[in-house]
C-alpha cells in the first residue's frame, strides 16, 4: 500500500462509520492512522489515539486523564441502569472509589491465593478436553468458543464469587450483553438487551449477596465475601458499589479471557511454524500468551476525558476532551516492537499494554495469564492436531476482539 494510500484512509478514518473489513483486520488502518493521524480528531470532537508512547503517557497521567465516564455515558445512556452500571465499575472510576474497590479486590487476587487456583484449574480444563472429544465422537466437531474458551473464566469467576455450579448458566449472556452496550455506535436493540442484562444480574446478586451476608466464606479466597466485609480499615462499599462491581468483574474476567484463549488457538493454526515451535517447546507458553495478547489484544480500546487543557503530539486540546485509545494499534508500533506484524512465540521484551498500564493496570492480569497458559498448553497438549473445521466467526465488535464461534476437529 503505497503512502498515499495510507494517508488517505487516515484521513478518512471514523469511528462511527467504519470501512468495510474492519472488524476482521484493522490492523491496516490502525498502521496508516499511526503513520500519518496518531492523534487523529474525530466528528464528534474526540481524538482517537494510535502510538504506543502517547497511550502509555495517557496511563501515567491519571490527573490529568479521567476515567469517569459520567460526561461521556449520560449522552449515549441517560438515566439508565447501564448509565448506573458503567459509572460505578472499577475500570470506569477516579479515586477515591477506583483505589478502594481495587484495593479490596486485589486483597484476593495475591499471588499465593491466584497460584492456589492452578491445581483446579488444570482438572477443570482437562475436564472440558474430555467433554470436547465427547462431543466430537457426537456431533463431528467442536466450537473452542463455546465448548472450551468461554467456560474456563465462567468458571472461575463463578467459584471467585461463590455462584453455585447450576446457577452460572445466565452469566455469558449477561457479560456479552452489558459490554456489547459499550460499543462506540450501538442499537436500540443492543441499548435495551444491555439494561435487561444489568437488571436481571443486579436481582440475581441481591439474592446472593443475602446468602453470603447470612453465611460468609472465607475472605482471602471468596472475592464477594471479601468486598461485602471491606477491609479491616473500615474500607467498605456501598450497595450499589458492591452490586455494579460484582457485575464489572464477571464482565472484566469473561470476555478478555475468553478471546484471550480463542484468539490464540487460531492464532497458533494460522502461523503453524509456531505452533510447532510451541509443541516441540511447551516452556514456551508464557511467551506465547504474552504475543497473543500483544498481537492480538482481547480489549482494543479504551477512553479517558481530559481534566485540563493538554497537549498530545503537539495537539492541543481543552478540558473535557474524550479520548479513545487505541491499544490494538499501541500493540504494534515499530518504535516499541520489532517486526510488529510478525507473530513470534518467543519475543522478548514484549512490554505490551493488553491490560492497560498505571493505576488502570488489570487488577486480574495474573489470573487472566494463568487461565490462558493452562487452557492452551493442555489443549495443545491433549489435541496437537487440532484444526479448524470451517472459517471462524468474529464477534463484530470494535472495543473487544475476538471471536463467537470457532468450529474445530480435535484429534
Amino acid at each position: 500500500m503505497s503512502p498515499d494510500d495510507q494517508r488517505a484512509i487516515a484521513n478518512s478514518f471514523e469511528l462511527s462509520r467504519l470501512p468495510a473489513g474492519f472488524h476482521d483486520n484493522p490492523f491496516p488502518v490502525y498502521h496508516a492512522l499511526r503513520e500519518h493521524a496518531p492523534v487523529k480528531p474525530m466528528a464528534d470532537g474526540s481524538y482517537f489515539l494510535t502510538r504506543y508512547d502517547d497511550l502509555i503517557a495517557v496511563y501515567k497521567d491519571t490527573r490529568t486523564f479521567s476515567s469517569d465516564k459520567r460526561l461521556e455515558f449520560k449522552p449515549k445512556y441517560g438515566d439508565s441502569l447501564l448509565y448506573e452500571h458503567h459509572t460505578t465499575s472499577l475500570v470506569f472510576s477516579d479515586p477515591p472509589l477506583h483505589t478502594r474497590v481495587r484495593k479490596l479486590i486485589a486483597g484476593a487476587l495475591t499471588p499465593r491465593a491466584i497460584a492456589s487456583m492452578e491445581e483446579g484449574l488444570i482438572r477443570m480444563v482437562d475436564a472440558l478436553l474430555d467433554r470436547m472429544e465427547d462431543k466430537q465422537l457426537a456431533r463431528g466437531k467442536i466450537d473452542l468458543i463455546h465448548d472450551f474458551a468461554s467456560a474456563i473464566p465462567i468458571e472461575v469467576i463463578g467459584n471467585l464469587l461463590g455462584v453455585p455450579a447450576n446457577e452460572r448458566d445466565p452469566l455469558r449472556d449477561w457479560s456479552l450483553a452489558i459490554l456489547g452496550a459499550l460499543e462506540p455506535v450501538i442499537s436500540t436493540e443492543v441499548f435495551e438487551a444491555g439494561n435487561r442484562a444489568v437488571a436481571e444480574f443486579m436481582d440475581y446478586l441481591n439474592t446472593l449477596i443475602t446468602g453470603r451476608r447470612a453465611v460468609p466464606g472465607n475472605p482471602e479466597t471468596d472475592v464477594l465475601t471479601r468486598l461485602i466485609q471491606g477491609e479491616a480499615d473500615g474500607e467498605k462499599l456501598s450497595s450499589k458499589e458492591l452490586l455494579h462491581n460484582c457485575i464489572f468483574l464477571l464482565n472484566a474476567g469473561h470476555e478478555t479471557t475468553t478471546n484471550l484463549i480463542g484468539n490464540g488457538l487460531v492464532s497458533l493454526c494460522e502461523y503453524p511454524d509456531q505452533r510447532a515451535r510451541l509443541l516441540e517447546t511447551p516452556e514456551l507458553i508464557k511467551t506465547a500468551v504474552e504475543e497473543i495478547l500483544r498481537f492480538e489484544s482481547s480489549n482494543q480500546l479504551g477512553n479517558r476525558i481530559t481534566t485540563q487543557p493538554v497537549a498530545i503530539g503537539g495537539v492541543a486540546m481543552p478540558a473535557q476532551t474524550r479520548l479513545t485509545l487505541c491499544i490494538g494499534a499501541a500493540n504494534r508500533d515499530p518504535t516499541q516492537f520489532d517486526l510488529p506484524e510478525n507473530f513470534d512465540i518467543s519475543r522478548n521484551p514484549n512490554r505490551h499494554i493488553a491490560f492497560a498500564s498505571g493505576a488502570h493496570a488489570c487488577a486480574g492480569m495474573s489470573l487472566a495469564r494463568l487461565e490462558g497458559q493452562i487452557a492452551i498448553a493442555r489443549l495443545l497438549q491433549r489435541f496437537p492436531n487440532y484444526a479448524l473445521a470451517g472459517a471462524p466467526m468474529r464477534s463484530g465488535r470494535v472495543r473487544f476482539r475476538g471471536f463467537l464461534h470457532i468450529p474445530a476437529t480435535v484429534s
